[in-house]
């Protein structure tokens, strides 16, 4: 209940705040940093804005980018194997699409694909410059697929409220297997056909605790370290179970 007034409070605020400075687009997230724990399993995080009068709302939210590795497997006689492999440059590790309606019904395909709105927007450039149009379409829809069946890839229709035509509100959901990084969370204003106003709220997802300080130590300058003792907690357990077992 009073996260439920917070929020009235603070959407009246923005609205007012809009109209007072003849701001078309305000918005903010209820929480800036998202905290990865041992026991973490996930989290949603509200986003909140006011518009200085009626339009359609788009939010994008963009993991950190990295590169992406798509293989394709063959039969090789009784075994199946890795053949062809197709490597799309600085793809978004997140990405997630919510608007008060489906995308198509405000927006022209041009302007989604120019500010890359929508999962069939997203622009992957592969980085093999031989590959045939066929097999880059193959591989895009792969990797689209994979992202959306481990959660890290989203487009929701009609996930976006809208209140009295000024005020908005939306669930961006992370879960457990969420990059961590910078993200930037992109919100449009459309108005008849075109984008009235944008605005950008970053977000940090990061590690903290006992595991941030391991996975730290696992992938930092001291990584070769951490293998080693690995390896050696794991012949001294093999040890003492082979003790424990010849004494039984």
């Amino acid at each position: 209940m009073k996260r439920l007034l917070a929020l009235v409070a603070a959407l009246c605020m923005m609205a007012a705040h809009a109209r007072a400075q003849d701001v078309p687009l305000v918005a903010d997230l209820s929480n800036h940093l998202v905290a990865i724990t041992t026991g973490f399993t996930g989290t949603d995080v509200l986003l909140f804005g006011a518009t200085d009068g009626p339009g359609d709302i788009a939010v994008v939210v963009r993991g950190p980018a990295k590169d992406e590795v798509i293989r394709r497997k063959e039969r090789f006689g009784p075994i199946w194997a890795n053949a062809n492999a197709a490597t799309f440059r600085d793809v978004p590790s997140y990405y997630r699409v919510a608007s008060s309606r489906p995308l198509e019904e405000f927006a022209p395909e041009a302007l989604l694909s120019r500010y890359q709105i929508g999962l069939d927007a997203i622009h992957m450039i592969d980085a093999n410059e031989n590959a045939t149009p066929e097999s880059n379409a193959d591989a895009r829809k792969a990797l689209l697929r994979l992202n959306t069946e481990n959660n890290l890839y989203d487009q929701g229709v009609g996930a976006v409220t809208q209140m009295s035509n000024r005020l908005f509100r939306t669930e961006l959901h992370f879960p457990a297997n969420v990059p961590t990084g910078t993200y930037l969370v992109e919100v449009y204003l459309f108005r008849e056909g075109q984008i009235a106003s944008a605005e950008i709220v970053p977000l940090v997802i990061s590690k903290i605790g006992v595991g941030a300080e391991i996975y730290d130590f696992a992938h930092g300058k001291l990584a070769f370290l951490y293998g080693l003792i690995s390896v050696l907690l794991a012949l001294a357990a093999g040890w003492v179970a082979g003790a424990i077992f010849r004494r039984v």
